[in-house]
């Protein structure tokens, strides 16, 4: 009935090779957080943004400080 909270696992991700993104859309303010291949351009979605919590939720995961944004 009560569980005890997991923490949450640090996740890493190619530091030399991408570079965290947090994409936006102008139309709808949908927003989406991933890793953009900074040789490729290739985006990689992880999470949908839905609140604060989330994208403090991924920040906290991956150990990010701050994010670009991308429209």
């Amino acid at each position: 009935m009560f569980w005890k909270k997991t923490p949450v696992q640090k996740s890493s991700y190619d530091t030399e090779n991408q570079i965290p993104i947090l994409k936006c859309s102008i139309c709808n303010g949908e927003q989406v957080a991933g890793f953009k291949d900074i040789h490729t351009g290739k985006f990689e979605e992880i999470m949908f943004i839905k609140d604060n919590a989330d994208l403090e939720a991924f920040k906290q995961r991956y150990g990010i400080e701050h994010l670009e944004k991308m429209y």
